[in-house]
């Protein structure tokens, strides 16, 4: 698996599915999962290259799963496609370890930038 995108939006995974596509980025292994605790169980017998998470879901929200994922893994990109805009809440994603953070809407052109950095 490259790339494990935990996202509670079915659409949304899809949207970026395609972006990742359109990015470029057409032969890599791309994951889902709708929630944080279906994302831990895949994360238990593959380790992605990317981790891309929305940062409100129910369950667990997208910032206490970067902070469970850095508790034990501090190398796994970990990026956040969301709606947060706030400087605060970037602040905070990034001194939590997140690689990156991008704003919805984005667009491939955004999806490659994001993404070149870690998977050439």
């Amino acid at each position: 698996m490259d790339i494990l995108l935990v996202d509670d939006s079915k659409t949304m995974r899809l949207i970026l599915q395609r972006a990742i596509r359109m990015a470029g980025y057409r032969n890599l292994q791309v994951a889902e999962a709708e929630n944080v605790p279906n994302a831990l169980v895949q994360l238990r017998d593959a380790r992605p290259r990317l981790i891309l998470s929305d940062w409100n879901m129910p369950e667990m929200s997208g910032l206490d799963f970067l902070k469970q994922i850095r508790s034990s893994d501090k190398t796994t990109a970990f990026g956040f496609i969301t709606s947060e805009r706030s400087s605060e809440t970037r602040v905070l994603a990034m001194n939590e370890g997140a690689t990156f953070m991008l704003s919805k809407p984005f667009t491939p052109d955004d999806i490659r930038d994001a993404l070149e950095p870690i998977l050439g």
